[in-house]
């Protein structure tokens, strides 16, 4: 007579690390969600109760925000004038590090108007290190070339001009696509840029924008016309 084997048990899976971990946070989250409708429930019931106390944080919310968009207006005047009266010497342009050289050009552009001028210069800019707009509507996509040296540094040549041609209009939508240097430009840079129709702010005339306060589209020949009219035109 053949003996029967007992069943084999099969032994039941528990629950790995991981899965463990999640269900202690989903049970930490429900308790936290508990507490927090709990504690809103507590706040509002106390509110109704005692409802006076709305009015005096809302008689209290008034001034505090009056003042709080007084001091923000303040602010933008303050800031409106500084940027009128914003200049620049060569000397001090030439002691700024090439990040800080971009953000004077950023804040000459605001200076003149342009309120969205925005420094993007950085890895992958793919030629533009200044963005803006100015009053007539008409796109300026600014590469800046800073040189330590100035006058005696290395001469911004027409490979550094290619690279703006190449994007300016096609990759940023620019009306008027600029090379801003503190420092020299060769000739042959000078005749592309007048070919590709490129403008040039070399050092001299950088001189004139940054210590006056005409705008740089007037002090550019060739700009296109405005795209909308508005007071200046």
């Amino acid at each position: 007579m053949t003996r029967r084997r007992p069943p084999v048990r099969r032994r039941t899976r528990r629950p790995g690390r991981k899965q463990q971990q999640r269900d202690a946070q989903l049970i930490a989250f429900a308790v936290a969600a508990a507490a927090a409708v709990g504690l809103a429930v507590t706040v509002v019931n106390w509110l109704l109760a005692h409802w006076w106390v709305l009015v005096v944080l809302l008689v209290l919310a008034v001034p505090v925000g009056a003042g709080w968009l007084h001091h923000r207006r303040q602010r933008a005047r303050r800031e409106a004038v500084r940027a009128q009266g914003l200049r620049y010497g060569l000397a001090r342009l030439d002691a700024l590090h090439h990040t800080r050289f971009e953000d004077a050009v950023r804040d000459l552009m605001r200076r003149d108007g342009c309120q969205d001028a925005l420094r993007v210069g950085g890895r992958g800019d793919l030629g533009a290190d200044v963005k803006a707009t100015d009053p007539f509507g008409r796109r300026w996509v600014i590469q800046c070339k800073h040189r330590r040296d100035g006058a005696g540094g290395a001469a911004v040549g027409t490979p550094d001009l290619q690279v703006l041609n190449g994007t300016a209009r096609q990759v940023h939508g620019a009306d008027i696509a600029v090379i801003v240097t503190n420092g020299r430009v060769t000739a042959p840079a000078v005749a592309f840029a007048k070919e590709q129709r490129l403008h040039v702010v070399d050092r001299q005339t950088l001189a004139v924008w940054a210590s006056g306060s005409r705008p740089l589209w007037e002090l550019l020949r060739a700009v296109p016309p405005p795209r909308r009219p508005t007071s200046l035109s």
